[in-house]
Protein backbone atom coordinates (compact mmCIF):
# COMPACT_ATOMS: atom_id res chain seq x y z
CA UNK A 1 0.00 0.00 0.00
CA UNK A 2 1.23 3.40 -0.39
CA UNK A 3 2.42 5.52 2.65
CA UNK A 4 0.11 6.13 5.46
CA UNK A 5 -1.61 9.48 6.51
CA UNK A 6 -1.59 11.36 9.82
CA UNK A 7 -4.52 9.07 11.30
CA UNK A 8 -2.58 5.61 10.12
CA UNK A 9 -4.80 5.22 7.49
CA UNK A 10 -3.21 4.27 3.85
CA UNK A 11 -3.99 6.75 1.19
CA UNK A 12 -5.95 3.91 -0.55
CA UNK A 13 -8.19 2.96 2.15
CA UNK A 14 -9.10 6.79 3.17
CA UNK A 15 -9.68 7.10 -0.47
CA UNK A 16 -12.02 4.66 -0.68
CA UNK A 17 -13.91 5.44 2.96
CA UNK A 18 -14.59 8.95 0.81
CA UNK A 19 -15.57 7.31 -2.39
CA UNK A 20 -18.21 5.12 -0.11
CA UNK A 21 -20.02 8.57 1.07
CA UNK A 22 -21.11 8.34 -2.46
CA UNK A 23 -23.08 5.95 -2.40
CA UNK A 24 -26.47 5.18 -2.01
CA UNK A 25 -26.84 8.24 -4.77
CA UNK A 26 -24.50 6.50 -7.42
CA UNK A 27 -24.08 2.77 -8.01
CA UNK A 28 -20.74 1.35 -7.33
CA UNK A 29 -20.81 0.09 -11.08
CA UNK A 30 -20.62 3.51 -11.56
CA UNK A 31 -18.70 5.47 -9.06
CA UNK A 32 -16.02 3.73 -9.69
CA UNK A 33 -15.58 5.86 -13.18
CA UNK A 34 -16.49 8.96 -11.33
CA UNK A 35 -13.38 8.38 -8.43
CA UNK A 36 -10.99 7.15 -10.96
CA UNK A 37 -11.13 9.62 -13.05
CA UNK A 38 -10.57 12.18 -10.73
CA UNK A 39 -7.13 10.22 -9.36
CA UNK A 40 -6.25 10.41 -12.83
CA UNK A 41 -7.05 14.02 -13.07
CA UNK A 42 -5.25 14.78 -9.73
CA UNK A 43 -2.07 12.70 -11.48
CA UNK A 44 -2.11 14.44 -14.57
CA UNK A 45 -2.26 17.71 -12.85
CA UNK A 46 0.45 16.94 -10.71
CA UNK A 47 2.90 15.56 -13.41
CA UNK A 48 1.86 18.88 -15.55
CA UNK A 49 2.61 21.53 -12.38
CA UNK A 50 5.68 19.55 -11.68
CA UNK A 51 7.20 19.84 -15.69
CA UNK A 52 6.26 22.98 -15.72
CA UNK A 53 8.28 24.26 -12.24
CA UNK A 54 11.08 22.22 -13.88
CA UNK A 55 10.97 25.09 -17.47
CA UNK A 56 10.71 27.66 -15.13
CA UNK A 57 14.03 26.58 -13.66
CA UNK A 58 15.87 25.89 -16.76
CA UNK A 59 14.86 29.69 -17.65
CA UNK A 60 12.33 28.24 -20.43
CA UNK A 61 9.48 30.36 -19.10
CA UNK A 62 8.08 31.73 -22.39
CA UNK A 63 7.07 28.19 -23.15
CA UNK A 64 5.54 26.79 -20.46
CA UNK A 65 1.83 27.45 -22.14
CA UNK A 66 2.74 25.75 -25.07
CA UNK A 67 1.96 21.48 -25.30
CA UNK A 68 4.75 20.66 -27.55
CA UNK A 69 7.34 21.37 -24.28
CA UNK A 70 5.30 18.67 -22.55
CA UNK A 71 3.93 16.30 -24.89
CA UNK A 72 7.70 15.68 -25.52
CA UNK A 73 8.63 14.65 -22.51
CA UNK A 74 5.68 12.02 -21.86
CA UNK A 75 3.47 14.79 -20.13
CA UNK A 76 0.10 15.53 -20.30
CA UNK A 77 -0.43 19.67 -21.12
CA UNK A 78 -3.48 21.04 -19.27
CA UNK A 79 -5.51 24.05 -19.82
CA UNK A 80 -5.66 26.24 -16.90
CA UNK A 81 -9.52 25.39 -16.31
CA UNK A 82 -8.23 21.13 -16.56
CA UNK A 83 -5.85 21.74 -13.96
CA UNK A 84 -6.04 20.55 -10.58
CA UNK A 85 -5.81 24.19 -8.62
CA UNK A 86 -8.60 25.90 -10.50
CA UNK A 87 -10.86 22.60 -9.82
CA UNK A 88 -10.28 22.48 -6.35
CA UNK A 89 -10.48 26.09 -5.84
CA UNK A 90 -14.03 25.72 -7.41
CA UNK A 91 -15.09 22.26 -5.54
CA UNK A 92 -17.89 23.98 -3.40
CA UNK A 93 -19.79 25.38 -6.37
CA UNK A 94 -23.10 24.12 -7.55
CA UNK A 95 -21.25 23.58 -11.41
CA UNK A 96 -18.16 21.97 -10.25
CA UNK A 97 -19.59 18.50 -11.68
CA UNK A 98 -19.81 20.40 -15.09
CA UNK A 99 -16.26 22.17 -14.47
CA UNK A 100 -14.73 18.76 -14.07
CA UNK A 101 -16.53 17.31 -16.89
CA UNK A 102 -15.08 20.06 -19.02
CA UNK A 103 -11.68 19.80 -17.71
CA UNK A 104 -11.67 16.23 -18.83
CA UNK A 105 -12.76 17.04 -22.24
CA UNK A 106 -10.13 19.92 -22.94
CA UNK A 107 -7.67 17.32 -21.60
CA UNK A 108 -8.67 14.66 -23.80
CA UNK A 109 -8.97 17.39 -26.90
CA UNK A 110 -5.77 18.23 -26.25
CA UNK A 111 -3.52 15.35 -26.00
CA UNK A 112 -3.92 12.31 -28.79
CA UNK A 113 -2.71 9.79 -26.74
CA UNK A 114 -6.31 10.23 -24.33
CA UNK A 115 -8.46 10.07 -27.25
CA UNK A 116 -11.43 7.54 -26.12
CA UNK A 117 -9.95 7.55 -22.56
CA UNK A 118 -11.24 10.06 -20.24
CA UNK A 119 -15.59 10.23 -18.88
CA UNK A 120 -17.76 11.65 -21.18
CA UNK A 121 -20.41 14.32 -19.08
CA UNK A 122 -20.15 12.24 -16.86
CA UNK A 123 -20.02 14.18 -13.57
CA UNK A 124 -22.58 15.96 -14.78
CA UNK A 125 -25.39 13.04 -15.73
CA UNK A 126 -24.68 11.56 -12.77
CA UNK A 127 -26.20 14.48 -10.39
CA UNK A 128 -24.02 13.87 -7.58
CA UNK A 129 -24.58 15.43 -4.15
CA UNK A 130 -22.54 18.63 -4.47
CA UNK A 131 -20.95 18.33 -0.88
CA UNK A 132 -20.35 14.88 -1.27
CA UNK A 133 -18.17 15.27 -4.30
CA UNK A 134 -16.50 18.37 -3.11
CA UNK A 135 -15.35 16.34 0.37
CA UNK A 136 -13.77 13.64 -2.24
CA UNK A 137 -12.24 16.17 -4.10
CA UNK A 138 -10.54 17.63 -0.81
CA UNK A 139 -9.44 13.89 0.24
CA UNK A 140 -7.99 13.51 -3.38
CA UNK A 141 -6.60 16.80 -3.26
CA UNK A 142 -4.08 15.34 0.03
CA UNK A 143 -2.70 12.64 -2.50
CA UNK A 144 1.13 14.14 -4.04
CA UNK A 145 1.15 12.30 -6.97
CA UNK A 146 4.78 12.89 -7.15
CA UNK A 147 7.03 13.34 -4.43
CA UNK A 148 7.88 9.53 -4.53
CA UNK A 149 8.06 8.43 -7.77
CA UNK A 150 9.75 5.03 -6.74
CA UNK A 151 6.44 4.44 -4.90
CA UNK A 152 4.37 4.64 -7.67
CA UNK A 153 1.46 5.77 -5.06
CA UNK A 154 -1.10 6.55 -7.88
CA UNK A 155 -0.68 3.40 -9.58
CA UNK A 156 -1.22 1.55 -6.12
CA UNK A 157 -4.24 3.25 -5.46
CA UNK A 158 -5.38 3.09 -8.86
CA UNK A 159 -4.90 -1.30 -8.77
CA UNK A 160 -6.39 -1.07 -4.80
CA UNK A 161 -9.39 1.02 -6.53
CA UNK A 162 -9.98 -1.33 -9.13
CA UNK A 163 -9.97 -4.74 -6.51
CA UNK A 164 -12.52 -3.04 -4.34
CA UNK A 165 -14.49 -2.35 -6.74
CA UNK A 166 -14.35 -5.63 -8.39
CA UNK A 167 -15.23 -6.67 -4.60
CA UNK A 168 -18.00 -4.69 -3.99
CA UNK A 169 -19.73 -5.19 -7.44
CA UNK A 170 -19.48 -9.10 -6.84
CA UNK A 171 -21.23 -12.15 -9.18
CA UNK A 172 -22.42 -10.90 -12.36
CA UNK A 173 -20.10 -7.77 -12.51
CA UNK A 174 -16.47 -6.88 -11.76
CA UNK A 175 -15.38 -8.37 -14.64
CA UNK A 176 -13.13 -5.81 -15.98
CA UNK A 177 -10.99 -6.73 -13.59
CA UNK A 178 -8.63 -9.96 -12.99
CA UNK A 179 -7.44 -10.76 -9.67
CA UNK A 180 -4.05 -9.71 -8.71
CA UNK A 181 -2.06 -13.02 -8.12
CA UNK A 182 -4.17 -14.85 -11.40
CA UNK A 183 -2.11 -11.90 -13.30
CA UNK A 184 1.51 -11.91 -11.28
CA UNK A 185 1.62 -16.07 -12.14
CA UNK A 186 0.69 -15.72 -16.01
CA UNK A 187 3.49 -13.14 -16.32
CA UNK A 188 6.23 -15.32 -14.00
CA UNK A 189 4.96 -18.76 -16.42
CA UNK A 190 5.48 -16.81 -19.93
CA UNK A 191 7.48 -14.15 -19.10
CA UNK A 192 6.72 -11.12 -21.42
CA UNK A 193 10.31 -10.01 -21.76
CA UNK A 194 10.13 -8.42 -25.27
CA UNK A 195 8.29 -8.50 -28.04
CA UNK A 196 4.43 -7.48 -28.76
CA UNK A 197 1.84 -8.28 -25.90
CA UNK A 198 -2.21 -8.81 -26.74
CA UNK A 199 -5.15 -9.10 -24.57
CA UNK A 200 -8.24 -9.88 -26.52
CA UNK A 201 -10.86 -9.07 -23.32
CA UNK A 202 -8.23 -6.34 -21.57
CA UNK A 203 -10.70 -5.02 -19.46
CA UNK A 204 -8.91 -2.29 -16.85
CA UNK A 205 -5.53 -3.71 -18.50
CA UNK A 206 -4.53 -5.68 -15.46
CA UNK A 207 -2.21 -8.07 -17.45
CA UNK A 208 -0.53 -4.84 -19.43
CA UNK A 209 0.38 -3.35 -16.36
CA UNK A 210 2.25 -6.93 -14.53
CA UNK A 211 3.86 -7.09 -18.12
CA UNK A 212 5.47 -3.71 -17.54
CA UNK A 213 6.22 -4.83 -13.56
CA UNK A 214 7.90 -8.11 -15.03
CA UNK A 215 10.03 -6.68 -17.00
CA UNK A 216 11.66 -3.66 -14.46
CA UNK A 217 12.01 -6.63 -11.82
CA UNK A 218 14.15 -8.12 -14.70
CA UNK A 219 15.80 -5.51 -15.29
CA UNK A 220 14.58 -4.92 -18.90
CA UNK A 221 13.38 -2.24 -20.89
CA UNK A 222 9.55 -1.57 -21.50
CA UNK A 223 10.25 0.52 -24.72
CA UNK A 224 11.10 -2.97 -26.12
CA UNK A 225 7.73 -3.87 -25.81
CA UNK A 226 4.56 -3.02 -27.77
CA UNK A 227 0.69 -3.81 -25.89
CA UNK A 228 -2.05 -4.40 -28.25
CA UNK A 229 -5.74 -4.91 -26.69
CA UNK A 230 -9.38 -4.56 -26.95
CA UNK A 231 -11.78 -4.68 -24.90
CA UNK A 232 -15.80 -4.43 -25.39
CA UNK A 233 -17.56 -2.30 -22.85
CA UNK A 234 -17.09 1.43 -23.36
CA UNK A 235 -16.61 2.25 -19.70
CA UNK A 236 -14.13 -0.08 -19.07
CA UNK A 237 -12.11 0.68 -22.51
CA UNK A 238 -12.03 3.69 -20.79
CA UNK A 239 -10.87 2.27 -17.81
CA UNK A 240 -7.80 0.88 -19.57
CA UNK A 241 -6.75 3.32 -21.35
CA UNK A 242 -6.48 5.88 -17.70
CA UNK A 243 -4.89 3.01 -16.30
CA UNK A 244 -2.11 2.60 -18.96
CA UNK A 245 -1.45 6.44 -19.29
CA UNK A 246 -1.07 6.67 -15.19
CA UNK A 247 1.81 4.04 -15.38
CA UNK A 248 3.17 6.32 -18.88
CA UNK A 249 2.54 2.78 -20.84
CA UNK A 250 2.28 3.25 -23.99
CA UNK A 251 -0.54 1.07 -26.10
CA UNK A 252 -2.95 0.62 -28.73
CA UNK A 253 -5.92 -0.61 -27.82
CA UNK A 254 -7.72 0.02 -30.93
CA UNK A 255 -10.29 3.01 -32.41
CA UNK A 256 -13.11 2.25 -30.02
CA UNK A 257 -13.88 -0.43 -27.99
CA UNK A 258 -15.44 -3.48 -29.76
CA UNK A 259 -16.69 -6.83 -30.02
CA UNK A 260 -13.43 -8.20 -30.73
CA UNK A 261 -15.01 -11.54 -32.44
CA UNK A 262 -17.49 -9.26 -34.58
CA UNK A 263 -15.03 -6.26 -34.99
CA UNK A 264 -11.68 -7.28 -34.55
CA UNK A 265 -9.55 -3.80 -34.18
CA UNK A 266 -6.20 -5.96 -34.81
CA UNK A 267 -6.93 -8.25 -37.79
CA UNK A 268 -3.17 -8.58 -39.14
CA UNK A 269 -1.47 -8.66 -35.20
CA UNK A 270 1.36 -11.64 -34.47
CA UNK A 271 2.05 -11.00 -30.37
CA UNK A 272 4.77 -12.76 -28.98
CA UNK A 273 2.77 -12.88 -25.65
CA UNK A 274 -1.03 -12.77 -25.34
CA UNK A 275 -2.48 -12.74 -21.55
CA UNK A 276 -6.39 -13.11 -21.39
CA UNK A 277 -9.02 -13.59 -19.01
CA UNK A 278 -11.97 -13.87 -21.26
CA UNK A 279 -15.77 -14.00 -20.24
CA UNK A 280 -16.50 -17.41 -19.11
CA UNK A 281 -18.71 -20.04 -20.92
CA UNK A 282 -20.03 -17.01 -23.15
CA UNK A 283 -23.39 -17.72 -25.14
CA UNK A 284 -24.84 -16.71 -28.78
CA UNK A 285 -21.82 -14.64 -29.12
CA UNK A 286 -22.46 -14.85 -33.13
CA UNK A 287 -25.53 -15.33 -35.07
CA UNK A 288 -26.56 -18.68 -36.97
CA UNK A 289 -24.24 -17.96 -40.01
CA UNK A 290 -22.06 -15.20 -38.39
CA UNK A 291 -18.53 -16.15 -38.77
CA UNK A 292 -18.22 -19.16 -40.75
CA UNK A 293 -15.68 -18.33 -42.65
CA UNK A 294 -13.54 -16.41 -40.58
CA UNK A 295 -9.96 -16.35 -41.19
CA UNK A 296 -8.75 -17.01 -37.11
CA UNK A 297 -10.30 -20.31 -37.65
CA UNK A 298 -8.36 -21.12 -40.47
CA UNK A 299 -7.49 -25.31 -40.03
CA UNK A 300 -10.39 -25.70 -37.61
CA UNK A 301 -13.72 -26.18 -36.93
CA UNK A 302 -15.63 -23.50 -36.42
CA UNK A 303 -16.60 -23.08 -32.69
CA UNK A 304 -19.71 -23.59 -31.73
CA UNK A 305 -22.59 -20.68 -31.57
CA UNK A 306 -23.53 -21.89 -27.67
CA UNK A 307 -19.94 -21.10 -26.36
CA UNK A 308 -17.43 -18.85 -27.03
CA UNK A 309 -14.41 -20.26 -25.24
CA UNK A 310 -12.90 -21.99 -28.16
CA UNK A 311 -13.52 -19.13 -30.22
CA UNK A 312 -11.25 -17.25 -27.77
CA UNK A 313 -8.36 -19.88 -28.25
CA UNK A 314 -8.71 -19.65 -31.56
CA UNK A 315 -8.63 -15.95 -31.98
CA UNK A 316 -5.52 -15.99 -29.39
CA UNK A 317 -4.04 -19.08 -31.79
CA UNK A 318 -4.25 -17.15 -34.84
CA UNK A 319 -2.78 -14.13 -33.23
CA UNK A 320 0.81 -15.89 -31.96
CA UNK A 321 3.86 -14.95 -33.87
CA UNK A 322 6.18 -18.58 -34.97
CA UNK A 323 7.44 -18.20 -31.06
CA UNK A 324 4.73 -16.91 -29.38
CA UNK A 325 3.29 -17.75 -25.85
CA UNK A 326 -0.38 -17.52 -24.47
CA UNK A 327 -1.52 -18.14 -20.92
CA UNK A 328 -5.55 -17.53 -20.43
CA UNK A 329 -7.98 -18.60 -18.26
CA UNK A 330 -11.14 -20.31 -18.64
CA UNK A 331 -13.82 -22.02 -17.16
CA UNK A 332 -13.34 -26.12 -16.30
CA UNK A 333 -15.77 -27.00 -19.33
CA UNK A 334 -13.60 -26.65 -22.00
CA UNK A 335 -11.34 -29.30 -21.06
CA UNK A 336 -13.55 -32.09 -22.34
CA UNK A 337 -16.23 -30.37 -24.10
CA UNK A 338 -18.14 -32.89 -27.09
CA UNK A 339 -19.15 -32.54 -30.63
CA UNK A 340 -17.37 -28.82 -31.96
CA UNK A 341 -15.12 -28.38 -29.14
CA UNK A 342 -13.68 -32.28 -28.64
CA UNK A 343 -12.39 -31.76 -32.44
CA UNK A 344 -10.47 -28.51 -31.65
CA UNK A 345 -9.42 -29.32 -28.57
CA UNK A 346 -7.93 -32.69 -30.38
CA UNK A 347 -6.21 -30.66 -33.31
CA UNK A 348 -4.85 -28.25 -31.08
CA UNK A 349 -2.98 -30.96 -29.08
CA UNK A 350 -2.23 -33.17 -32.22
CA UNK A 351 -0.49 -29.28 -33.76
CA UNK A 352 1.22 -29.23 -30.34
CA UNK A 353 0.25 -25.76 -29.09
CA UNK A 354 -0.86 -27.26 -25.82
CA UNK A 355 2.12 -26.89 -23.26
CA UNK A 356 0.54 -26.68 -19.58
CA UNK A 357 -2.65 -26.98 -18.10
CA UNK A 358 -2.93 -25.70 -14.67
CA UNK A 359 -6.28 -25.75 -12.15
CA UNK A 360 -6.65 -23.39 -10.10
CA UNK A 361 -8.19 -23.08 -6.44
CA UNK A 362 -11.74 -22.44 -6.18
CA UNK A 363 -13.09 -18.90 -4.50
CA UNK A 364 -9.97 -16.57 -6.98
CA UNK A 365 -13.01 -14.93 -8.87
CA UNK A 366 -15.01 -12.13 -7.31
CA UNK A 367 -17.16 -12.79 -10.32
CA UNK A 368 -17.84 -16.67 -9.70
CA UNK A 369 -16.91 -19.97 -7.24
CA UNK A 370 -16.61 -22.17 -9.94
CA UNK A 371 -12.83 -23.86 -10.45
CA UNK A 372 -11.14 -22.34 -13.29
CA UNK A 373 -7.86 -23.37 -15.52
CA UNK A 374 -5.12 -21.86 -16.78
CA UNK A 375 -4.22 -22.90 -20.63
CA UNK A 376 -0.57 -22.46 -21.69
CA UNK A 377 -0.47 -22.51 -25.63
CA UNK A 378 3.10 -22.38 -26.86
CA UNK A 379 4.00 -21.98 -30.46
CA UNK A 380 7.26 -23.63 -30.55
CA UNK A 381 7.77 -26.18 -27.92
CA UNK A 382 10.83 -27.43 -29.88
CA UNK A 383 14.15 -27.29 -27.96
CA UNK A 384 15.47 -23.52 -28.29
CA UNK A 385 17.53 -21.03 -26.18
CA UNK A 386 16.35 -18.39 -24.65
CA UNK A 387 17.28 -15.33 -22.52
CA UNK A 388 15.81 -13.45 -19.95
CA UNK A 389 17.70 -10.18 -18.72
CA UNK A 390 20.78 -11.55 -18.12
CA UNK A 391 20.37 -15.30 -17.90
CA UNK A 392 20.34 -17.85 -20.91
CA UNK A 393 18.24 -21.19 -20.84
CA UNK A 394 18.48 -24.20 -22.75
CA UNK A 395 14.61 -25.94 -23.55
CA UNK A 396 14.65 -29.28 -23.96
CA UNK A 397 11.69 -30.58 -26.92
CA UNK A 398 8.43 -30.79 -25.64
CA UNK A 399 6.34 -31.45 -28.23
CA UNK A 400 5.25 -34.82 -27.36
CA UNK A 401 4.72 -33.68 -23.68
CA UNK A 402 1.89 -31.79 -22.14
CA UNK A 403 2.01 -30.70 -18.54
CA UNK A 404 -0.26 -30.80 -15.58
CA UNK A 405 -1.22 -28.90 -12.41
CA UNK A 406 -3.28 -29.48 -9.94
CA UNK A 407 -3.13 -25.94 -7.42
CA UNK A 408 -6.59 -26.38 -6.00
CA UNK A 409 -4.75 -27.37 -2.58
CA UNK A 410 -3.11 -24.14 -2.86
CA UNK A 411 -3.85 -20.36 -1.76
CA UNK A 412 -4.50 -18.50 1.05
CA UNK A 413 -7.70 -17.03 2.37
CA UNK A 414 -8.19 -13.14 1.07
CA UNK A 415 -11.15 -10.39 2.08
CA UNK A 416 -12.19 -13.23 4.12
CA UNK A 417 -14.50 -15.33 1.11
CA UNK A 418 -11.82 -15.32 -1.23
CA UNK A 419 -8.74 -17.31 -2.10
CA UNK A 420 -5.46 -15.99 -3.55
CA UNK A 421 -2.18 -18.03 -4.15
CA UNK A 422 0.72 -16.63 -2.50
CA UNK A 423 4.16 -15.05 -3.79
CA UNK A 424 5.76 -18.48 -2.65
CA UNK A 425 2.83 -20.02 -4.54
CA UNK A 426 3.09 -18.08 -7.58
CA UNK A 427 7.31 -19.19 -7.32
CA UNK A 428 6.89 -22.57 -7.01
CA UNK A 429 4.27 -23.08 -9.72
CA UNK A 430 6.67 -21.09 -12.03
CA UNK A 431 9.58 -22.79 -11.11
CA UNK A 432 8.08 -26.26 -11.62
CA UNK A 433 6.54 -24.90 -14.83
CA UNK A 434 10.57 -23.92 -15.74
CA UNK A 435 12.06 -26.92 -14.73
CA UNK A 436 9.91 -28.60 -16.40
CA UNK A 437 10.59 -26.76 -19.42
CA UNK A 438 14.10 -26.66 -19.10
CA UNK A 439 17.46 -28.56 -19.66
CA UNK A 440 18.48 -27.61 -16.85
CA UNK A 441 21.98 -25.53 -17.77
CA UNK A 442 20.52 -22.57 -15.50
CA UNK A 443 22.21 -22.12 -12.34
CA UNK A 444 20.62 -23.66 -9.20
CA UNK A 445 20.88 -21.04 -7.30
CA UNK A 446 18.71 -18.66 -9.83
CA UNK A 447 15.89 -20.92 -8.84
CA UNK A 448 12.87 -18.93 -6.38
CA UNK A 449 12.00 -21.89 -4.95
CA UNK A 450 14.28 -23.30 -2.53
CA UNK A 451 12.75 -26.60 -2.96
CA UNK A 452 13.67 -27.19 -6.40
CA UNK A 453 16.67 -25.90 -6.75
CA UNK A 454 18.41 -29.56 -6.23
CA UNK A 455 16.33 -31.45 -8.40
CA UNK A 456 15.55 -32.18 -11.90
CA UNK A 457 11.54 -31.84 -12.51
CA UNK A 458 9.51 -34.65 -11.40
CA UNK A 459 5.97 -35.69 -11.99
CA UNK A 460 4.44 -35.25 -7.92
CA UNK A 461 1.51 -36.93 -6.71
CA UNK A 462 -1.60 -34.19 -6.36
CA UNK A 463 0.75 -31.64 -7.68
CA UNK A 464 1.94 -32.35 -11.55
CA UNK A 465 2.49 -34.83 -14.19
CA UNK A 466 3.94 -34.19 -17.66
CA UNK A 467 1.83 -36.41 -19.96
CA UNK A 468 3.14 -38.14 -23.37
CA UNK A 469 0.56 -37.43 -26.13
CA UNK A 470 0.31 -41.43 -26.38
CA UNK A 471 -1.30 -41.04 -22.94
CA UNK A 472 -3.49 -37.84 -24.10
CA UNK A 473 -4.56 -39.96 -27.17
CA UNK A 474 -5.40 -42.73 -24.83
CA UNK A 475 -7.73 -40.99 -22.50
CA UNK A 476 -9.35 -39.65 -25.98
CA UNK A 477 -7.97 -35.77 -25.95
CA UNK A 478 -9.18 -35.04 -22.68
CA UNK A 479 -7.47 -32.15 -20.74
CA UNK A 480 -8.92 -32.41 -17.33
CA UNK A 481 -5.63 -33.28 -15.03
CA UNK A 482 -7.16 -35.17 -12.56
CA UNK A 483 -7.14 -38.16 -15.22
CA UNK A 484 -3.33 -37.89 -15.63
CA UNK A 485 -2.18 -36.47 -12.32
CA UNK A 486 -1.86 -39.03 -9.67
CA UNK A 487 -3.53 -39.34 -6.00
CA UNK A 488 -2.29 -40.64 -3.35
CA UNK A 489 -4.21 -43.25 -0.82
CA UNK A 490 -4.14 -41.76 2.65
CA UNK A 491 -5.25 -45.14 4.05
CA UNK A 492 -3.50 -48.02 2.23
CA UNK A 493 -5.34 -50.62 4.90
CA UNK A 494 -8.22 -49.71 2.95
CA UNK A 495 -9.71 -51.73 -0.19
CA UNK A 496 -11.31 -49.38 -1.80
CA UNK A 497 -12.62 -51.11 -4.87
CA UNK A 498 -14.01 -53.64 -2.39
CA UNK A 499 -15.62 -50.79 -0.63
CA UNK A 500 -16.79 -49.53 -3.81
CA UNK A 501 -18.71 -53.18 -4.45
CA UNK A 502 -20.22 -53.22 -1.65
CA UNK A 503 -21.69 -50.08 -1.31
CA UNK A 504 -22.87 -50.92 -4.62
CA UNK A 505 -24.74 -53.88 -3.24
CA UNK A 506 -25.98 -51.96 -0.55
CA UNK A 507 -27.97 -49.73 -2.79
CA UNK A 508 -29.16 -52.09 -5.10
CA UNK A 509 -30.45 -53.98 -1.91
CA UNK A 510 -32.19 -51.24 -1.25
CA UNK A 511 -34.09 -50.21 -4.96
CA UNK A 512 -35.14 -53.62 -4.44
CA UNK A 513 -36.39 -53.36 -1.29
CA UNK A 514 -38.55 -49.86 -2.11
CA UNK A 515 -39.90 -51.81 -5.14
CA UNK A 516 -41.04 -54.48 -3.18
CA UNK A 517 -43.00 -52.44 -0.92
CA UNK A 518 -44.34 -50.62 -3.96
CA UNK A 519 -45.65 -54.10 -5.14
CA UNK A 520 -47.39 -54.90 -1.91
CA UNK A 521 -48.86 -51.58 -1.19
CA UNK A 522 -50.57 -52.02 -4.73
CA UNK A 523 -51.83 -55.55 -4.09
CA UNK A 524 -53.51 -54.73 -1.06
CA UNK A 525 -55.30 -51.84 -2.79
CA UNK A 526 -56.67 -54.04 -5.81
CA UNK A 527 -57.62 -56.45 -2.74
CA UNK A 528 -59.46 -53.92 -1.66
CA UNK A 529 -61.05 -53.56 -5.24
CA UNK A 530 -58.99 -50.39 -6.09
CA UNK A 531 -55.85 -49.71 -9.36
CA UNK A 532 -53.82 -47.25 -8.30
CA UNK A 533 -50.01 -46.65 -10.04
CA UNK A 534 -46.93 -45.75 -8.02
Amino acid sequence: MAKKNGNDKSIEVTLWDAANKLRGSVESAEYKHVVLGLIFLKFASDKFEEHRAKLIADGKEKYIEMADFYNMSNVFFLEETSRWSYLIKKSKQNDIALLIDTALHTIEKNNKALKGALPDNYFSRLGLDVTKLASLLDTINDIDTTKDPKQDVVGKVYEYFLSKFALAEGKGKGEFYTPKSIVNLIAEMIEPYKGIIYDPACGSGGMFVQSVKFIEAHHGNKKEVSIYGQEYTNTTYKLAKMNLAIRGISGNLGEKAANTFLDDQHKDLKADFIMANPPFNQKDWRGENELIDDPRWKGYDVPPKSNANYAWILNMVSKLSDNGVAGFILANGALSGGGDEYKIRRKLIENHLVEAILVLPQDMFYTTNISVTLWILNKNKKAQTKQIGDEVRQYRDRENEILFMDLRQMGEPFEKKYTQLSETDIRKIADTYHLWQSERTRPVETWHAASLREQEYANTPEYCYSATMDEIAKKDYSLVPSKYIEFVNRDENIDFDAKMKTLQNEFADLLKAEAQSKNDLINVFKELGYEIKL
